[in-house]
């Protein structure tokens, strides 16, 4: 029996997390726990709560509401609920929007993924293009045979993919790097009904269309998998800042 944990940055009540748990329990030999936020998570990051204790509530059997991030959530399946069986994948989703390029970075769907990884977990991280086309239970097949292809094999120790699903039926899949993003970010100012200054952070992505790059798949009617790990450092700078360690060396006489 291969137990899959489930979770979301779309809050435990969201239509993508109902049809993707749906679709993985019907996977034969599959066993389905679900985890996720009581409520919507959109662009919380890789937030870990630390300043207040977390509540977990089973709201059904095999499903539980977390109050607090997509990455408390995978943190209190696997260190408590599932601790004496761990589960063999973590599949994060299906989120309402992209997680293209850079926002990556933003995104609770796949920092829970993100979390897994460090845990030494395999995981997938599922979004869906938003649009008038875009259907839940349709992705969620998707997700489903992704994953049965994935599980026909032996999963590699903290392996993570993201994957993105154009709002439209797929019309095949592509293997693929971020894409880059030019934001034109703003800062809207606005003044309540006591006088009081408030702000939105608003502004709309214009995408590079760099063939190879996932925004070029999505735009072409294909689902994107994008393998991603959580080394950051810059291999290439090592090697370009030698003069740099140099001089740093001259701030400690040697």
């Amino acid at each position: 029996m291969t137990r899959i944990l489930v979770t979301n940055d779309d809050g435990v009540q969201a239509e993508g997390i109902r049809e993707l748990a749906r679709a993985l329990s019907e996977l034969p030999e599959a066993e389905v726990v679900v985890v996720a936020p009581d409520r919507e998570q959109s662009a919380s990051g890789h937030s870990l709560t630390l300043h207040r204790p977390l509540r977990l509530r089973e709201m059904e059997a095999g499903w539980y509401a977390v109050d607090g991030t997509p990455t408390d959530a995978v943190n209190l399946a696997i260190h408590w609920l599932l601790r004496e069986r761990p589960p063999e994948l973590v599949v994060s989703g299906i989120n309402r929007g992209l997680n293209l390029g850079a926002d990556v970075t933003y995104s609770g769907t796949v920092s829970a993924t993100f979390e897994a990884c460090l845990l030494g977990l395999p995981s997938v991280a599922f979004s869906l293009e938003d649009g008038e086309e875009a259907s839940f239970p349709r992705a969620a097949e998707f997700a489903r045979r992704f994953v049965a292809t994935l599980l026909a094999a032996p999963l590699e120790p903290r392996m993570l993919l993201n994957v993105n699903l154009p709002a439209r039926a797929v019309n095949g899949v592509a293997l693929a790097r971020l894409g880059r993003r030019v934001y034109r970010q703003v800062v809207v100012e606005k003044e309540d009904p006591r006088g009081r200054r408030y702000f939105w952070i608003a502004g709309t992505p214009e995408w590079s269309d760099d063939e190879g790059t996932d925004h070029h798949a999505l735009i072409h009617g294909l689902a994107s998998v994008t393998p991603l790990h959580l080394d950051l450092t810059d291999y290439r700078a090592l090697d370009r800042l030698g003069e740099l360690t140099d001089r740093l060396r001259q701030l400690f006489g040697s």
